[in-house]
């Protein structure tokens, strides 16, 4: 007779220090205080409960950046995690750093695939095993080198490189630990969506793989993907819903039997308030409102940022601002540095700081107009329309840019009204993040652009630019005005 057991998986992701609750049509939504009371409440009410959480706690809030992380992992251990896997943004305070915090967590944070190079020694246990009512459930953890372009600035720092790499080391934790009855493997990445599905796609099934639990790609579903029998799901972002799988496993067999998932809304109707985490959250509040409580701004309206794949209000903004101060022909501006998907019309330090979190160094880099086009020719390739996690850029005054996804060619490629010429230098702007991953973000190579004249850093502080403009000018305003247009 076959033995079957109740588990409840519950899932984050993605969260960036989103701590506090927001008020939306009257409702409290979000924040970790109802998180924490919803993961409570569950973990009373389900037969068994296991909570994980697939990368990218750090970054994107000011108490977070405040404190590097230290803040988010004292809140993190309230919440108190079963299992953690890393993301690339908990890579954004330094590898050392990230190893502090690694002791200071409460919680066990697996990756399989980050290694030192000299030794092949891995910086964290690749794998932990959750044991609840006899059942052993192995949680593995993968972050590929395609989303950990931060760890370029540490030589000594490597990842495997991709995921036929990443399946490798997946089968080869999974025989090493089938041997001790595991009921459920799951694999919690941090790769993307549409990775996760190639990932899948490329696990032998001998292997037992039953779960990816993922991040990273920020993506929201209605239902599960299944590929090669995996069952694939992820929880958006931030902490305004949760995932949560209510699993029948066959305990002979080692496997799913049958299974729903849904995500849960995070809001104050079907989740209690956590108060004891809430005096946690309001200790660092209090620290960080004195400092970033001052006016920075105020803009004419409120300007927003829906989607970092299109020409947007606050990132043209920004753009023509460092463009502009930096002397510059064209700036190149991250539309992932960009947090917030809307900023103003009151702007306090806190809300610039949230929105504009990285503050990196701009670079200055000297590129022939053809080598420009190959560059904006890759930031638009196809993959970056198919729900791939890709780099992506805001322009700066003068650049229009018309392109035909169909053909894949530029219907207009120009700057201040002429086209730009394949021979001529042009000045471009980027951030530091961008400029170390120059060749992988535009696939053109560096060594190519040196022979143009060597690049060089125009400001240690994209931020304290962009704080000293909006300070110095009031009522700004900015609208879309074709400089990024897409057929």
């Amino acid at each position: 007779m076959e033995n079957f057991k109740k588990l409840t998986i519950l899932h984050s992701n993605d969260m960036h220090g989103d701590f506090l609750a927001e008020e939306i049509d009257s409702s409290l939504v979000g924040g970790v205080s109802m998180l924490s009371g919803y993961v409570n409440k569950v973990r009373t009410e389900a037969e068994n409960c296991i909570y994980c959480v697939a990368g990218d706690m750090f970054r994107g809030s000011v108490i977070d950046s405040e404190f590097q992380g230290v803040s988010t992992i004292e809140i993190m251990n309230m919440l108190a995690p079963d299992v953690v896997t890393v993301g690339n943004h908990e890579a954004d305070y330094g590898i050392a750093h990230l190893l502090f915090i690694e002791k200071c967590a409460k919680f066990p944070i697996i990756n399989a695939n980050l290694y030192i190079k000299t030794n092949g020694a891995r910086l964290f246990r690749p794998h932990h095993i959750a044991e609840i009512d006899g059942m052993k459930i192995l949680f593995i953890g993968i972050l590929t080198e395609e989303v950990l372009a931060l760890t370029k600035k540490d030589g000594l720092i490597g990842t495997f490189v991709d995921i036929n790499e990443a399946a490798c080391e997946v089968g080869r934790i999974c025989n090493t630990y089938n041997a001790v009855d595991v009921d459920l493997t799951v694999l919690l990445t941090h790769i993307g969506f549409e990775e996760d599905k190639e990932l899948a796609a490329k696990l032998d099934p001998a292997w037992g793989v039953d779960i990816i639990i993922g991040g990273h790609s920020h993506t929201f579903i209605t239902e599960p993907e299944v590929v090669n029998d995996i069952i694939i799901v992820q929880a958006g972002t931030g902490t305004d819903q949760i995932g949560r799988f209510d699993i029948t496993v066959n305990t002979d067999e080692n496997r799913v039997d049958s299974y729903n998932w849904q995500s849960i809304p995070i809001c104050k109707e079907t989740c209690p308030r956590d108060e004891a985490l809430e005096k946690i959250i309001e200790f660092y509040k209090g620290q960080t409102d004195k400092k970033y409580s001052r006016l920075v701004t105020k803009f004419k309206r409120r300007l927003t940022h829906p989607s970092r794949y299109r020409e947007t209000e606050i990132g043209g903004l920004f753009a023509d601002i460092l463009c502009e101060s930096l002397g510059l022909d064209v700036m190149l501006l991250g539309s992932g540095s960009l947090r917030s998907t809307e900023l103003g019309p009151i702007v306090l330090f806190s809300d610039f700081v949230e929105c504009f979190a990285y503050d990196d160094a701009a670079h200055m880099l000297s590129v022939t107009g053809k080598q420009f086009r190959r560059m904006i020719e890759f930031m638009l390739r196809d993959e970056v329309w198919t729900g791939s996690h890709c780099e992506f850029y805001q322009l700066s005054r003068g650049m229009r840019v018309i392109y035909n996804r169909s053909t894949h060619e530029f219907k207009d490629f120009s700057l201040n009204g002429e086209p730009i010429d394949d021979n001529k230098i042009y000045k471009i702007g980027l951030q530091h993040y961008h400029f170390i991953n120059f060749e992988s973000f535009f696939s053109v190579s560096y060594d190519e652009i040196c022979k143009n004249g060597r690049p060089r850093i125009l400001s240690t502080s994209c931020r304290e630019i962009l704080d000293e403009y909006l300070s110095a000018h009031q009522n700004l305003d900015h609208k879309i005005d074709g400089r990024l247009v897409v057929e």
